[in-house]
């Protein structure tokens, strides 16, 4: 029986840390196995809120890809490919712009949250009001029958459903399947700092952190407030090392709550431990993603095979819309 299908995607905004390995890349490795997968480099998507910064954005798609690799996405598995690649994403993000209704677009509660967010992107434009229209052209190119959201994207995915169900509805024509969220529980994991791990905040370690900066990363981490000596009694539920535990080496778990709980070892010395480990956890694949940047031809061959791939099913899809629609 042939395999459903699944559609995802990462913006090239910059360097892939930790976040993105426990919201999304681990999830993938895991997809591959089940789903025929499509996996996009959302440049476009990208380019909405680093137009001012643009240069970036060629060298940041090597580096996220590399990463990808490195981490267990199998080009032989999966379809890997660059969005702007295929200008059939923006013809159908045109022919669906034409039948979408503005209120479906303004009521999206991440529109508003974003504005408010990064006021300093100036992302009060068109086509980032559009977001979820060209997110919804990418989903059904691809005819994908799953999409791995998180609750914040839920928004997004219905207006794909009901954009599907007016399209069918005007053109008399049933063309796309209508994609369903693919919920998968994500371990809370906060930056150093306690806030939301973001890149803005620079309160990440990233996927290809080098030893002594995940050292130094580390030992920086927000620990509990009110535990200021060795021998205070900590409380974990409050500490963001011990989420990093939790998350990363759950079997350790007990015991540094008892470390922690019963004042056993300090703050350093846990971080120092948490430092130890992730250090293991990033070497291999950080050598593994060295090797790849230093053999850009196969990282490209990867990307041309990939867009060839994504190519034959968007266009064959575009191909009935056009239909569809009398172009």
């Amino acid at each position: 029986m042939e395999k459903k299908r699944i559609l995802s995607g990462m913006r090239p905004t910059g360097k892939l840390h930790i976040g993105h390995w426990v919201g999304a890349l681990s999830n993938w490795t895991r997809l591959q196995d089940e789903y025929t997968c499509f996996f996009m480099v959302a440049d476009w998507h990208a380019l909405m809120s680093e137009y001012k910064s643009s240069s970036n954005i060629a060298d940041t798609i090597m580096d996220n890809v590399a990463d990808w690799l490195a981490w267990g996405i199998d080009p032989k598995r999966s379809v890997i490919f660059v969005q702007s690649r295929l200008p059939v994403h923006l013809e159908l993000f045109m022919a669906l712009s034409i039948i979408t209704p503005l209120g479906w677009l303004y009521r999206c509660p991440t529109f508003k949250e974003q504005i408010d967010q990064l006021k300093e992107k100036e992302i009060n434009t068109f086509a980032f009001l559009g977001y979820p229209v060209l997110q919804t052209a990418d989903i059904l190119l691809y005819q994908a029958h799953y999409v791995p959201v998180g609750e914040d994207q839920l928004p997004h995915l219905e207006v794909a459903r009901e954009i599907v169900r007016r399209f069918h509805f005007l053109f008399k024509s049933e063309i796309f399947v209508e994609p369903q969220p693919l919920l998968t529980p994500v371990p809370r994991l906060l930056g150093l700092d306690g806030r939301k791990m973001s890149k803005s905040y620079d309160n990440f370690v990233a996927l290809d952190e080098e030893d002594d900066m995940i050292n130094k990363k580390v030992l920086s981490m927000v620990t509990d407030p009110q535990r200021i000596k060795k021998d205070d009694f900590g409380r974990p539920e409050v500490c963001s090392v011990f989420n990093y535990y939790e998350v990363f080496k759950p079997e350790l778990k007990e015991d540094v709550r008892a470390w922690c709980t019963g004042a056993r070892k300090g703050c350093k010395d846990c971080k120092a431990c948490l430092a130890g480990l992730l250090i293991d956890f990033i070497g291999e694949k950080r050598k593994e993603k060295k090797r790849l940047l230093n053999e850009p031809d196969y990282l490209n061959q990867v990307l041309n095979e990939g867009a060839q791939r994504a190519e034959t099913v968007a266009c064959a899809t575009m191909a009935r819309v056009r239909e569809a629609v009398h172009l």
